[in-house]
């Protein structure tokens, strides 16, 4: 099988890539995923919002930030024409003592500098949050109406249809297992065949640190996986409050998120995600864990993140994620301290846990950003996580502006279903 660019990973950005590419350029595209659907991992394993960009720090977070200010409309305008759900419905950021008011006042200036109007934004005390929500209990509070609850899953599958639909091919339930450069094109061995192709862009999500090594590509990069964990509340809890509910994270310099009260566009309400440290994309359990474990902590000692290992505020903070997966009572504890009504004996399903991916440099540090480097016949999105739902539709356009300049892809056409792709490549 030959293709002219294929995309390593069908989550939200790789059928997001699959969509704009099959539009504007006259290339054959085809999309490699190794689950049996689109989405199947990360992309629909979180907490389905359309997040503003107020929590993201306009010169550490600049690609994050810029694309989520602009995929909020992008995807309001793509679900109302696919008659998907989008519930415009806002989100309280609450600060618990004077520490999280002072981070709260950064936000509201981030925001501002991201891009949101002052009408979308508002700091509000302790009586005005309590007038709003009064089961919530806080010393302040941020509310931002800019903020929707979709499902994603839904989303991915609706553009990869769509991107079929512009001469685009899904191959599902296939692995890329190896992947050579013969001189001409590079060969991909799969689980179920070869394909030759002309250019990869590697948007693998949690593999794609392994397939850039695979390529020589970032060697100076690494990354730790953490597994996001949900409870969801009995209906009794549906209508606690109208808004999901997020504290300002304790230890913003570390991935580890204290859990949120998230109500989601069904209704449905959860609390979550935790982020515990696992050794595999695909940990969902102590079996594949545990297979992973050797492979993973070598290559953790031979690069930056052996730093992580013995730091001790990490292993610290990843000792109480580890708490708050295997008791319940710790994990809802956390989100008592705002929303005390809520009682841990409420709590009887588990929600769909996810694993995302984020990378260490060779520094030892957690790199902030999305990572682009290029290869020869290949491109790599590396660090791509959260709110990268949120940003997927207008990041993708700005890596195939990437390729453009790179002369990888020729741009023949600009109309992309309800978008310019010019109009939006100068945005962000």
């Amino acid at each position: 099988m030959k293709s002219n660019i294929t995309i390593v990973g069908g989550g939200i950005l790789g059928t997001s890539l699959a969509y704009f590419l099959s539009h504007v350029t006259d290339k054959n595209i085809l999309v490699l995923e190794q689950a049996q659907e689109v989405a199947f991992h990360t992309s629909s394993r979180n907490t389905g919002k359309v997040h503003a960009p107020f929590l993201y720090d306009p010169q550490k977070k600049k690609f994050f930030a810029k694309a989520a200010a602009l995929g909020f409309e992008m995807w309001e305008t793509y679900a109302k024409q696919k008659n998907l759900p989008f519930k415009r419905d806002g989100v309280l950021e609450v600060s618990l003592d004077e520490e999280g008011t002072k981070r709260l006042e950064k936000y509201m200036s981030w925001g501002e500098q991201n891009g949101l109007k002052k009408e979308e934004l508002k700091l509000l005390d302790s009586s005005e949050v309590s007038r709003q929500e009064p089961e919530v209990h806080c010393q302040k509070a941020i509310f931002c109406t800019k903020d929707a609850s979709v499902d994603y899953g839904k989303f991915t599958s609706s553009l990869m249809e769509d991107a079929k639909q512009s001469g685009a091919s899904f191959l599902l339930s296939t692995r890329a297992e190896e992947i050579k450069d013969r001189k001409d094109f590079l060969e991909i061995k799969t689980n179920s065949g070869t394909i030759q192709t002309d250019f990869i862009i590697n948007a693998a999500g949690g593999m794609s640190i392994d397939i850039a090594h695979a390529m020589g590509v970032a060697q100076d990069l690494t990354d730790i996986h953490f597994r996001g964990e949900y409870w969801q509340a009995d209906n009794i809890y549906n209508n606690l409050t109208k808004v999901s509910v997020y504290s300002v994270p304790k230890h913003p310099e570390y991935p580890f998120l204290d859990p949120h009260w998230i109500v989601r566009h069904d209704g449905r309400c959860e609390v979550g995600p935790n982020a515990v440290p696992v050794f595999s994309p695909y940990g969902y359990n102590f079996t594949e864990n545990i297979k992973e474990f050797p492979s993973k902590i070598v290559e953790m000692l031979l690069s930056g993140a052996a730093k992580m290992l013995f730091d001790s505020q990490f292993l610290s903070l990843a000792s109480g994620e580890f708490l708050s997966s295997v008791s319940k009572t710790v994990m809802i504890n956390r989100v008592r301290e705002f929303l005390p009504k809520v009682d841990q004996s409420k709590f009887h399903t588990r929600g769909t846990a996810g694993v995302r991916a984020s990378v260490i440099d060779s520094a030892g540090k957690f790199v902030p950003d999305a990572v682009i480097k290029q290869g020869e016949k290949s491109i790599h999105i590396l660090n791509y996580n959260s709110p990268g739902a949120t940003g997927a539709l207008p990041f993708a356009i700005h890596v195939i502006g990437e390729l453009q300049k790179s002369g990888t892809v020729k741009i023949s056409k600009t109309k992309c279903g309800p978008w310019e792709y010019d109009k939006i490549l100068e945005k962000i």
